[in-house]
C-alpha cells in the first residue's frame, strides 16, 4: 500500500482565496473617505477668488457616494398613460431638484406580479423624460410590490453626495 505524502497543489485553492481577499482588503483601503473630505474641505479656510472658480459652486475632493437612506416618493397613474406619470414624476421630486440619482428602485402596485414589473418598467422608462438631470446614467430596477390597487408605485432613490 502506497502511502501519500503532503501535496502542494491541494493548498492552491487556499492561497488563491487568501490573495484574493487581501486584493479586496487592498482595493477598499485604497479608497478616500467622502465624510473626511466634506469635513475638511469645511475646516479649512476658504481660498480667495479667482478667474477659474465659479461662485456659489463648491469644490469637491474626494470620490463621490452614494447616500445609505433612500428618498422614497411615490406615483400615481393609470397603466399606459405616459403624460400622468411624468406629470406625478415630476411632482414627487420636485423638491430634490439639483441632486443626481445613482439608482432607483422602483416597485408597481398590482395583485398580478407580471403587471405590477411591467408598471414599474413604465415608470422607470420616464424618468428621464421627467428630469433628464436627476436621473442621467441612473440605474433603475424593475419590482412588484402586491396589493389590490393598481397605478401606484413607490420609488427609493439613492442620491450621491454631490
Amino acid at each position: 500500500m502506497k502511502r501519500r505524502g503532503f501535496q502542494p497543489l491541494h493548498l492552491a485553492g487556499w492561497l488563491f482565496a487568501d490573495l484574493l481577499l487581501v486584493l479586496a482588503l487592498v482595493a477598499m483601503g485604497d479608497q478616500g473617505d467622502p465624510q473626511a473630505a466634506r469635513a475638511a474641505d469645511s475646516a479649512s479656510p476658504s481660498p480667495s477668488a479667482t478667474a477659474t472658480a465659479k461662485p456659489g459652486k463648491p469644490r469637491h475632493k474626494g470620490p463621490r457616494a452614494v447616500v445609505r437612506t433612500p428618498v422614497k416618493v411615490a406615483v400615481d397613474a393609470a397603466p399606459g398613460d405616459k403624460d400622468a406619470m411624468v406629470r406625478g414624476l415630476r411632482k414627487a421630486t420636485e423638491r430634490y431638484t439639483g441632486r443626481q440619482a445613482a439608482f432607483v428602485l422602483t416597485f408597481g402596485r398590482h395583485p398580478d406580479p407580471g403587471a405590477g414589473g411591467d408598471y414599474a418598467h413604465q415608470i422607470n422608462s420616464l424618468l428621464k423624460k421627467a428630469r433628464p438631470d436627476m436621473f442621467r446614467d441612473a440605474t433603475t430596477r424593475d419590482f412588484w410590490k402586491g396589493g389590490a390597487a393598481t397605478g401606484h408605485a413607490d420609488l427609493e432613490i439613492y442620491f450621491y453626495t454631490y
